[in-house]
């Protein structure tokens, strides 16, 4: 009977090997975990012009616009760099593109404490902090959600969008105290430093792709096709340039996303604060009213991501631009002395409102352009900032000759319901088969369902 038993028993592997256990966590939230700690650095780095205006004019008397025009050089060169950074990351790594920007931004800020002159002010923190920074722009955030979320692209768009916003919290309020109290030199300081120290958690925690972990991408039930890495990173980056310039959308979301940096970063990032000096407001007061500002950004994108992954993002971008041009229209008329609650309810809706158009337009290029996505969408926030550029500029400008700032706020309206209008014209899907370099999962996270199916934790 035993012998029986033994002869109906399955054979059992010689050698079965060490178990394979599945890991409770994705490493695609570590990697995210570590790309939140370099765009929360990057984010803050990029804003402490704003904070120096009035000291370095106090100093060496340069005028706002003199001072802006190196913030406008900084935001040209931080969305020109994008698209560019995109390719090099599909080319060379992340790691390496990501350790690079972060060690130009620490030299930039620290050549700046031996400036004299207006050039070396453009040189140090308008083209080595605009091309660090830019190296970790959108086109970031939009590689790392491509390669390693398949469900779940929205959320995490949103997560590390909102970490721009969450660097402005962290440090703008210290970086203004340390320039009230104890010089803009120290300030830079502490910005050339947190640059090298953010490079320490790239080096060892940062991973290509799932693969090299052995693992899918989160949400996904079989491997992705290799990635093709062959070819210059510049000329690929002008070839999807000239394909995406054929179709209509790609103009309509570069039109409407280059008013979003207009009304931003360009106008609001640089000029708040000086804004608010004018009406009285201390320097540190109105950071930390940019810094909460910051603090609505953060809940504002992530729940833009969430609303990405199920609704349409052309009716979101088209209720975030309309309710944006309002709450400019409004602020000349809010400015205050002192903390009133009609500048603080500005400040929590401009907040909630700040770059929640960054999830909507990411599914956009998804939904328009597939696999080229992080590429286009590179160029897109190149629109995006050039916008900024030009009104970090000419806003300075405007200051210098009128005295103060309302005709800027009155403009940016305006530009946003011509924003609205862009956003209205890309209503409709794209043509079957017109998507460039269309690929799987070219249409993940841009529309409702794009979470269903059972995922890891």
């Amino acid at each position: 009977m035993k012998e029986l038993e033994l002869a109906a028993a399955p054979p059992r592997d010689p050698d079965p090997g060490p178990a394979r256990r599945t890991p409770r966590v994705h490493y695609g939230w570590i990697v995210v975990a570590v790309s939140l700690v370099v765009l929360v650095g990057s984010a803050g780095f990029r804003s402490t012009p704003s904070l120096m205006m009035g000291a370095l004019h106090d100093e060496f008397g340069w005028s706002l616009a003199t001072i802006s025009s190196a913030v406008s050089v900084n935001l040209a060169l931080y969305g020109l760099t994008a698209p560019f950074a995109a390719a090099l990351m599909d080319r060379f790594g992340v790691r390496p593109v990501v350790v690079c920007a972060l060690l130009t931004i620490a030299t930039g800020a620290g050549l700046t404490m031996l400036m004299t002159r207006p050039w070396q002010l453009l040189l140090c923190w308008g083209v080595l902090v605009g091309l660090g920074s830019g190296s970790m722009a959108g086109a970031f955030a939009t590689t790392i959600s491509g390669r390693w979320f398949q469900a779940r692209q929205g959320l995490v768009t949103g997560l590390l969008t909102a970490a721009g916003a969450a660097g402005n919290l962290v440090f703008m309020p210290l970086l203004a105290a340390l320039v009230e109290h104890h010089g803009w030199r120290t300030a830079v300081v502490v910005v050339s430093l947190c640059a090298t120290a953010v490079a320490v958690p790239v080096l060892l925690l940062m991973r290509e792709r799932p693969a090299d972990v052995g693992q899918l991408p989160y949400g996904a039930s079989t491997a992705p096709p290799p990635p093709a890495t062959d070819g210059s990173a510049v000329a690929r980056s002008l070839r999807v340039l000239r394909q995406a310039a054929g179709r209509r959308a790609f103009w309509l979301l570069a039109a409407s996303f280059a008013i979003c940096g207009a009304t931003t970063v360009g106008l609001v990032g640089t000029h708040f604060i000086p804004a608010a000096h004018d009406h009285g407001m201390p320097v540190t007061t109105g950071a930390s009213l940019l810094a909460l500002i910051g603090v609505f950004d953060v809940a504002g994108t992530i729940a833009s991501g969430w609303f990405t992954d199920r609704f349409d993002p052309v009716r979101l971008l088209t209720v975030y631009y309309a309710l944006r041009g309002l709450s400019l229209a409004f602020l000349p008329a809010l400015f205050a002395g002192s903390l009133r609650p009609p500048i603080l309810a500005f400040v929590v809706f401009y907040g909630l409102d700040w770059v929640a158009t960054v999830p909507p337009t990411v599914a956009l290029c998804r939904r328009h352009f597939g696999e080229d996505a992080p590429i286009v969408f590179g160029w897109v926030l190149a629109a995006h900032q050039v916008g900024a550029a030009a009104v970090a500029g000419l806003a300075g400008l405007a200051r210098d000759r009128f005295g103060d700032y309302d005709a800027t706020w009155y403009a940016a309206g305006g530009l946003c319901a011509v924003a609205v209008g862009c956003c209205l014209a890309l209503r409709g899907r794209p043509r079957p088969g017109a998507e460039a370099g269309a690929g799987p999962g070219a249409e993940a996270g841009s529309g409702a369902g794009a979470e269903a199916g059972a995922v890891p934790a």
